[in-house]
């Protein structure tokens, strides 16, 4: 089994620093740029060839088609034969069939809760439900309503008209959220379903304390039958309107801007008080992954997972194509062998839609994985699924699903981050917190979005865009429980109302994609 808690990473001390995550790997990951001709004491070899930084050496002979191991997980099957201190990368290794051991609910242990839950402050609305942030809100029914959405929020903004929201600061913000959709699909397909069940998501989300839904009048997606399945109603909080009934464009922004004058006074008259971290749902991405990502980040944040869980919160594992492979070790983590199988046939759906739509499973990992040492999906998915700690998985929802359940899930998604971020915020996460090893620029309003650096160098390059450093893993001077432990403070932190970077720079509204699988006609 993939172990997310190894302690402190030591990598080697000779003259080439190596880090090896298992007895049973083929490979081991380089920290520095290697050269032909060096020695690595720890393995007793000698690097053949050009390796950089965050890739793979081959630490044995492997005979071309048989089976390359990192995390003692099978990773892909070599295309060639592979010499010892060779770099393993994409010119010699490739994805294969193998088969995996299920095994529902074999490895399901009970998680022992903490004796003194954490809290936060966080914003109670008077139905019960607790907020982290507190946004206005403006959905879109179609892509033809987003003009004038987006001129009624940025009347708000406070970077350009300082003085609209000088009145109310404890309101975070106006934002609309619009998206490319909403019309020329089928009206009893699964497409507009999943559209709706997504906007209802966000029409609902704590984190708004009102909303406007505005549409154009002749979509597909007509307002009465969004309001209608979604269980929504118009009321003080919920204000609907389209562009054709208000009579076009310029009066549509004005009457945009008159209703949010109304619902301001209201949303700003709230405080934050301390709340149970159970109340957190926090939604874990990950994005511009490198061969970092499975050794520090994604580790460090399954750390911060396990405390969550054992404080009573939930934590959502998504990305259905980064955890393709690898995902007998969540299945045999399974609370019950029908949560087990829930889980392979969202899979098996993947791959059947992949299928008819001529496309490929390991059509993962992206140009800039690779470059940072990735090479197949399973090993990507392997990586991945770190984030994901060591409890057990409780439940499985479809894309964009109300979360219920408190502890470790799983939601359904496409492996692209701002389409599975939109369907973990509209499933209820009221926190986002996103590894990255290359450098991932994100927000996704109205839920912060918190961003790990995998390494030291991205953190100091780009530390504008970056929260924590989880370089110290790689160089041993940090251990993953110790940063899981930091890590869960911040997150405390930022669920309090302190903003990570992703919100000082204004991150979070052009990150609104729902999922389209609709065909548009």
């Amino acid at each position: 089994m993939l172990s997310n808690h190894a302690g402190n990473l030591q990598p080697s001390r000779g003259t080439a620093r190596v880090i090896r995550l298992h007895p049973q790997d083929d490979v081991v990951v380089v920290l520095d740029q290697m050269i032909a001709g060096t020695p690595v004491a720890s393995e007793g070899l000698t690097v053949a060839g050009l390796i950089p930084p965050g890739h793979k050496m081959a630490t044995r002979s492997i005979a071309q088609g048989e089976a390359v191991r990192r995390y003692g997980q099978i990773i892909g099957f070599a295309t060639q034969p592979i010499r010892p201190g060779q770099h393993v990368h994409t010119h010699n290794l490739s994805i294969g069939d193998f088969a995996r051991d299920y095994a529902h609910g074999a490895d399901a242990r009970p998680t022992v809760m903490a004796v003194e839950p954490a809290t936060f402050q966080g914003i109670v609305r008077a139905d019960g439900r607790v907020a982290t942030r507190n946004y206005i809100g403006i959905l879109t029914s179609v892509n033809c309503s987003a003009t004038v959405a987006r001129a009624i929020a940025d009347h708000f903004r406070r970077d350009i008209h300082p003085q609209a929201l000088a009145d109310y600061p404890n309101v975070d913000g106006v934002v609309a959220l619009t998206h490319h959709s909403g019309c020329a699909m089928d009206a009893a397909g699964d497409g507009l379903k999943m559209l709706q069940r997504t906007l209802g998501g966000y029409a609902t989300h704590p984190n708004f304390a009102s909303l406007l839904i505005i549409g154009l009048g002749c979509e597909t997606n007509q307002i009465p039958s969004l309001l209608a399945t979604q269980g929504l109603s118009d009321g003080p909080n919920l204000r609907t309107f389209t562009i054709q009934d208000t009579g076009g464009t310029t009066r549509t922004i004005a009457r945009g801007i008159e209703l949010i004058r109304e619902m301001l006074p209201q949303a700003n008259a709230v405080s934050r008080q301390p709340v149970a971290a159970s109340h957190l749902r926090i939604g874990l991405q990950c994005g511009g992954s490198d061969g970092y990502s499975g050794i520090s980040a994604n580790p460090v944040l399954g750390a911060a997972v396990d405390l969550l869980v054992r404080h009573g919160g939930t934590a959502i594992l998504s990305e259905t194509p980064e955890i393709y492979g690898a995902e007998h070790l969540l299945t045999r983590r399974a609370q019950t062998p029908d949560i087990g199988r829930k889980l392979v046939e969202r899979i098996r759906w993947w791959e059947e839609y992949c299928a008819r739509n001529g496309a490929s499973m390991d059509n993962n990992p992206s140009s800039g994985n690779k470059a940072g040492g990735l090479t197949t999906v399973l090993e990507k998915s392997l990586g991945g699924i770190a984030k994901a700690g060591s409890t057990n998985l409780i439940e499985v929802y479809q894309y964009a699903e109300p979360v219920r359940a408190r502890g470790l899930v799983f939601m359904d998604t496409p492996g692209y981050d701002p389409v599975s971020a939109t369907g973990q915020v509209a499933g209820g996460a009221n926190l986002i917190c996103f590894t990255t090893g290359r450098g991932s620029a994100y927000g996704c309003a109205p839920a912060p979005s918190f961003k790990l650096a995998t390494n030291t160098a991205l953190w100091q390059r780009q530390a504008d865009d970056m929260d924590l450093d989880c370089g110290g893993v790689l160089d041993g001077s940090r251990s993953i429980p110790e940063l899981g432990e930091e890590l869960f403070r911040r997150l405390l932190e930022t669920a309090s109302g302190k903003q990570s970077r992703s919100e000082l720079h204004g991150y979070g509204q052009q990150e609104f994609v729902p999922w389209q699988i609709s065909v548009i006609t």
